[in-house]
């Protein structure tokens, strides 16, 4: 089921990638467009990228065409609205099931940047990795897991936010102490030092029962 909902001047959409390429290229007008494209991707990419064009149209309430830039951040070919994209997936190590969801924000004012991570424990093989000495020395121990993809889906957000290469997560973005609370949205800050900006972001975020979902604005 499809979950929308406005934060500020954002409209944001998450949504499972749970129907296959067929079915979600009949929901497009666009066809001829979406083909060539799709042709020679794997059919998960292709339920990956058709559900992301399905989302904006749901969002934006008709059917609009989505570029990239060069450093691989996309635009809408109508600049109609600044376009963050992320999908996430994991699979079930128990059932073997894949579950698969994708997040869209769009904003008329101003550059926006969302990122989504399935719950899983996975992110504690690879926590020593982006975190620094500091954070981790303030990962909650009950809720350590929610916690680290927190950090992680951060600062891909930031990543995102920066027009910067070779990033380096554990020693140059940075991530004030927080609690973490689930069941409402709460909120934390960020700081970068790769750029000579060094800038600071709000980070807004959202835990669910599969995933987290971290976003921000300029």
């Amino acid at each position: 089921m499809e979950t929308t909902f406005s934060i500020n001047d954002s409209k944001i959409g998450i949504v499972p990638i749970d129907k296959d390429s067929e079915t979600l290229l009949s929901l497009l007008e666009h066809k001829s467009r979406y083909i060539p494209v799709i042709e020679k991707m794997t059919e998960k990419r292709k339920r990956e990228w058709l559900t992301v064009r399905t989302l904006l149209k749901s969002l934006s309430g008709e059917e609009k065409e989505i570029a990239y830039q060069p450093n691989g951040k996309p635009y809408l070919t109508d600049h109609s609205c600044y376009i963050s994209i992320s999908h996430t997936s994991y699979r079930s190590v128990c059932d073997n099931n894949l579950s698969e969801y994708a997040a869209v924000i769009l904003n008329e004012k101003t550059e926006v940047a969302i990122d989504i991570e399935m719950i899983s424990p996975r992110i504690l093989k690879v926590k020593d990795r982006f975190l620094s000495k500091e954070e981790t020395l303030a990962i909650s121990s009950d809720k350590e897991i929610v916690h680290l993809l927190l950090h992680w889906s951060a600062k891909e957000t930031v990543l995102k936010m920066l027009d910067a290469e070779n990033v380096e997560f554990r020693s140059q973005i940075h991530i004030s102490p927080f609690e973490p609370v689930a069941g409402e949205w709460g909120s934390f800050e960020v700081c970068e030092t790769r750029t000579g900006k060094r800038e600071r972001f709000l980070i807004r975020y959202f835990v669910e029962e599969n995933y987290v979902l971290t976003l921000c604005s300029k």
